[in-house]
């Protein structure tokens, strides 16, 4: 084949050096930088970017009633973390000119809060705001000049509570009072604060709560208020405290015959746009493209017998090297069967993420040995959970010899045999219960996968 039209290998270090210094939120973080902030000089602007030591400073947001104290969390947050707590009090000198029931001025707050968060300091060290935005059409605003939080903190809490803590009773009779004078002072000034006054935020709050989340609903957390303060700071800092990263996904589904991994691979691929990698399909897709190495392949499944791991690790790795699975991601399936191919495969395309479906022996006899094939048009179907659309297809359906139930018994004794030293090479790995409804055990999935 002419090297100008042959497909693109990337070799499989590259991902993984990727992977382990972050290049892909490096770069991603760089480009939204440049075209959300515009410098005038961007090489200039890309390396003071580069010079502050880390991309990952914090970007906080603090939202709650004024009455459940989010100025209070800020401030801890922004000492834990050495960031700038900024508010609308020192942003606002003349605040004292709105009336209590008037809104903060948008145009102007957000014109200064965007200056504000420019300077060097949070530049530099990153900022914790609190104080705003208090309405949905705030937050917009705040997101069109540029002011993209990576993480916001809702404190939420019921409306009688909140009114006890806006005249300073129930932090005193459940919480330890704060022993900084400021903290004190925020108290205190809440508790002399008029009820008509206190009434008309509490309802403002609850009318902007959903339009306020819709805004934030990507890197949102809400924490219940109504706990002790202590509990609610380490919720809020250890939500702070997470990174979000970009990288493709390189995923291995174990399980026993019958666990449902090609149907939840599938379901994953459709969703998330990444290779599905079934290794059995793979070999019979090489040996039906007539190549001196499909030739090869072809000979050991017309004697059944298993190809080699040379072999197959040949194919996968030709596979797994291709542009789409390193730009895309893969999960693959049917390999590694040992301790001995998961090494070999850790050597060359390590994944990222590991999960062993977890199925009962007799679950997956059951399952297995109801299952038939087309041999038109390869189609599955299972006598119960997707029966064959037709008569006319229902005749023609085929039971597989090996999933008889005495292969089916040999094949399940072989999994189980491997199973533990597979744990040990994946010892991070996660266990699905996968004795559940296909659509149960995708959540199950998909939670601890974007959970990660």
């Amino acid at each position: 084949m002419d090297d100008s039209v042959r497909p693109l290998r990337i070799p499989p270090h590259v991902a993984v050096y990727a992977d382990q210094h972050a290049v892909s939120h490096l770069m991603q973080s760089m480009l939204s930088s440049v075209l959300i902030d515009q410098p005038e000089d961007p090489i200039r602007y890309l390396i003071r970017l580069l010079q502050r030591g880390s991309m990952d400073i914090p970007k906080v947001v603090v939202l709650a009633s004024p009455a459940v104290g989010p100025h209070v969390l800020a401030e801890e947050l922004s000492a834990e973390l050495r960031a700038v707590h900024v508010t609308t009090e020192s942003l606002l000198h003349d605040q004292s000119e709105l009336s209590p029931t008037q809104e903060l001025p948008t145009e102007r707050t957000v014109g200064q809060i965007h200056q504000r968060l420019k300077e060097i300091d949070c530049f530099s060290r990153g900022w914790v705001l609190d104080g705003f935005p208090q309405t949905r059409l705030q937050a917009l605003r705040l997101q069109q000049a540029g002011v993209l939080p990576e993480h916001v903190v809702m404190l939420e809490a019921p409306d009688d509570e909140m009114s006890e803590r806006s005249q300073g009773e129930a932090y005193r009779r459940a919480f330890v009072w704060p022993p900084s004078d400021s903290r004190s002072q925020h108290l205190e000034e809440g508790r002399s604060q008029p009820q008509g006054q206190r009434l008309d935020e509490q309802h403002r709050f609850r009318c902007e709560v959903t339009g306020l989340c819709a805004a934030y609903q990507n890197f949102l957390k809400v924490i219940n208020a109504d706990q002790p303060h202590a509990d609610v700071y380490q919720q809020a800092l250890a939500f702070v405290r997470t990174r979000h990263r970009s990288r493709s996904p390189r995923i291995l589904l174990f399980g026993p015959p019958g666990s449902g991994k090609s149907h939840q691979a599938a379901l994953l691929s459709e969703k998330y746009k990444m290779v599905d990698v079934c290794c059995d399909q793979l070999l019979r897709s090489v040996a039906a493209e007539g190549s001196a190495l499909g030739e090869e392949i072809q000979s050991y499944l017309d004697d059944e017998r298993p190809v080699p791991d040379s072999l197959v690790l040949h194919v996968l790795a030709d596979r797994l090297s291709q542009v789409d699975c390193c730009c895309r991601g893969w999960i693959l399936h049917g390999f590694p069967c040992d301790m001995q191919q998961a090494k070999n495969l850790q050597e060359s395309h390590p994944p990222n993420r590991v999960f062993f479906l977890e199925v009962a022996d007799d679950v997956c006899l059951e399952r297995i040995t109801q299952i038939a094939t087309d041999p038109i048009t390869g189609e599955r179907f299972h006598a119960v959970t997707r029966p064959a659309l037709s008569s006319e297809v229902q005749k023609r359906l085929k039971v597989r010899r090996e999933e008889q139930r005495l292969s089916v018994t040999q094949r399940l004794k072989q999994y189980r045999t491997h199973t533990a030293a597979l744990q040990c090479v994946y010892p991070r790995a996660g266990a699905i219960d996968a004795d559940k409804d296909p659509h149960s055990v995708f959540e199950l999935l998909e939670s601890r996968l974007t959970g990660d």
